[in-house]
């Protein structure tokens, strides 16, 4: 919700964040992102949640979620797109 930028900052300099409102759902914000106004890092807002985590730990999270998506298949398991 907009009305949370009051209390969000960069966690890396704890500096401001500008909002950039891709998709919204009345007061909802389902798709964005944040960017810090003093290091330009940018947070994206998926599905209403924003990633907050510096882009290092965002990084690791996202090749966890992969390679735990790939434990859960197996040989004759078929993978439709």
């Amino acid at each position: 919700k907009e009305s949370l930028m009051d209390v969000v900052c960069c966690p890396l300099d704890k500096a401001d964040l500008e909002l950039a409102v891709d998709e919204r759902d009345d007061e909802e914000i389902l798709a964005g992102a944040l960017t810090c106004t003093e290091c330009d890092e940018t947070y994206p807002i998926e599905d209403g949640i924003p990633n907050l985590l510096p882009p290092d730990m965002r990084d690791e999270a996202a090749a966890e979620e992969v390679a735990e998506f790939g434990r859960g298949i197996g040989p004759t398991d078929c993978i439709f797109f």
